[in-house]
């Protein structure tokens, strides 16, 4: 091994190695994703679904503490992901439904919903441009989906790509107090990144 010069050092590259590799999110894989800004879960509840529109399952942003609402299954056609093989898919653990777009909108649902119904995601590293490593625990990322109808239901030619973010917006439902998660086509910025945290391997 080049630029080794003793047993000691030898050591710590495999630790490293391990450690490394011991990050790696692998297909199927439990994940939460924090909000690098606010410092909250991306959430959802069985219970509670939009007052309005769809009034499909409610996706927000909670508590910096993670709790089981805040768990997904990530899912993509290969063991390892990169940042340049595509396409992944979010699975709520404890209502099994998937993270996805319907009209453009942002909820969770069953993943035979109907055609308006995206469940796709590409995900970017946010802080190193054109990675082409392995997606691993604490990397941060951008995540977009292409969306094929509009809110209107019109047909989007070739698609249009929109990214995951959440801000310090309120909204109540009942009791309840969440901070909103939209999909958006606007200028990226800081309130777009979410820091992906390995919780352990779906069993």
């Amino acid at each position: 091994m080049k630029n080794v010069n003793s047993i000691n050092e030898l050591i710590k590259k495999f630790e490293d190695i391990i450690v490394d590799e011991a990050n790696l999110i692998t297909n199927e894989s439990v994940v939460a994703l924090k909000h690098v800004v606010t410092g909250k879960y991306l959430s959802s509840n069985k219970d509670l679904n939009y007052t309005t529109g769809s009034k499909s399952q409610l996706v927000f942003a909670v508590s910096s503490d993670l709790d089981p609402g805040s768990l997904w299954k990530i899912s993509f056609n290969k063991e390892l992901s990169t940042y340049t093989n595509g396409l992944v898919t979010l699975q709520h653990i404890k209502s099994k439904r998937f993270l996805g777009i319907n009209y453009g909108k942002l909820n969770c649902n069953d993943i035979n919903y109907h055609s308006y119904w995206v469940k796709d995601w590409e995900f970017n590293h946010a802080k190193v441009r054109d990675n082409q490593g392995f997606l691993k625990s604490n990397d941060i990322i951008n995540l977009r989906i292409k969306k094929f109808y509009d809110i209107n239901g019109n047909y989007c030619q070739n698609g249009k790509y929109e990214f995951l973010r959440s801000h310090d917006i309120q909204f109540t439902i009942g009791n309840n107090i969440f901070q909103e998660v939209v999909c958006h086509n606007e200028r990226l910025g800081g309130i777009d990144e979410w820091r992906i945290e390995l919780f352990k391997h779906f069993i």
